[in-house]
């Protein structure tokens, strides 16, 4: 069988490295990358340190407006998909990337496989919202992450080849854990010790692009008198210095460029606390068992909340560093996101579906 997968940001490269391992062991895959996270650190890093194969197409994509990266990508991809004629097309979360290769495979009525779907914020501002629920309802195959993913789906009437195969993000933290405390130095490069730090990541438009925001999570970051670690997205750096808050933040803050897998694993696994805006990253300390403080209104994780490892906050100064203070996720946790095999269950109902 011949599988084509799409890729192009930070979060598809952790999901698809165990995913590509497993695929490749009984089918041709044929790897895509948009170019959405063009960044070294956001992109060449990843596929290196994860020993993600050398894409077989790199559209070069790069940023853009909403609508232009989406067609340009949907243009480039309907073309190798004419050219390759995959059996199958897989996409993954809820990115421009995905959306284009959804709609590209869904014109041209070739089979379309959803990894992580079923996700829900129910914020139709966001654009991740409306990438996933599109792709959603054009995918013959949906591989969900959770049991509220399969209830969000069949809301919405979707209940044919849905699969609850657990959480792929589980399968690299399981497999690259020991290796980033094996190999990555970044805790003696930046001077901090186990949980004597917080960890912040922020690069949501909704709390990079709005001035009030940003100074609200920035200031409450400056009072809650802790060591920060910051790895700083590149759209992040360019509002911080835009609203003239650049120079006091990197004078109080480690800030740092945003970092390889390996060091952000090592990051978020010895944090006392982490702050993030990230789906990814929400996730991700849910599953190495570290309070999470989530500067959003809402989430697309809501088991990580519902069982006690984070906490919404929005951009509210008081919010933020009241849960710095007092927050501290619970002592036990349920096993919401699988038990890290979902690349190899996957692979086993992409043999018994193939004639679907």
């Amino acid at each position: 069988m011949k599988i084509l997968s799409i890729i192009g940001a930070r979060p598809q490269f952790i999901k698809c490295a165990p995913l590509s391992r497993a695929i490749r062991k009984e089918h041709k895959e044929i790897l895509v990358h948009t170019g959405q996270h063009y960044d070294i650190n956001m992109s060449e890093i990843f596929l290196k340190e994860l020993k993600i194969p050398e894409p077989d197409y790199n559209l070069g994509i790069g940023s853009g407006r909403h609508g232009e990266q989406t067609g340009k990508m949907l243009l480039e991809i309907e073309k190798i998909l004419l050219k390759e004629k995959p059996d199958m097309v897989l996409v993954y979360g809820d990115t421009n990337s995905t959306l284009a290769g959804s709609l590209a495979a869904a014109k041209l009525q070739l089979k379309l496989i959803h990894v992580e779907a079923g996700l829900r914020s129910f914020d139709r501002s966001m654009p991740e919202e409306i990438n996933r629920v599109l792709t959603d309802h054009v995918s013959n195959l949906l591989f969900c992450p959770t049991k509220t993913a399969v209830q969000n789906l069949k809301k919405e009437g979707i209940c044919k080849r849905v699969y609850n195969v657990g959480d792929i993000m589980l399968d690299s933290i399981v497999y690259n854990q020991r290796q980033a405390e094996k190999k990555s130095n970044i805790l003696k490069e930046l001077g901090v010790s186990p949980k004597k730090y917080l960890l912040a990541t922020i690069h949501r438009p909704a709390n990079t692009d709005s001035r009030e925001n940003l100074i609200s999570i920035v200031n409450a970051l400056f009072d809650v008198n802790e060591t920060i670690v910051f790895p700083i997205h590149p759209r992040t750096e360019k509002y911080l210095r835009q609203y003239g808050l650049w120079e006091t933040l990197t004078q109080k803050i480690i800030a740092i460029p945003p970092v390889g897998y390996l060091d952000m694993l090592k990051l978020e696994a010895n944090a006392l606390k982490i702050l993030t805006d990230s789906g990814g990253v929400q996730k991700e300390a849910y599953m190495l068992g570290v309070p999470c403080i989530t500067i959003r209104e809402n989430t697309e994780w809501i088991e990580t909340v519902e069982d006690g490892w984070n906490v919404l906050v929005g951009a509210n100064y008081e919010q933020i560093v009241n849960s710095v203070k007092n927050f501290c996720g619970c002592t036990s946790k349920k096993n919401v996101f699988g038990t890290g095999d979902a690349s190899e269950k996957i692979c086993k109902i992409l043999n018994s579906e193939f004639d679907l």
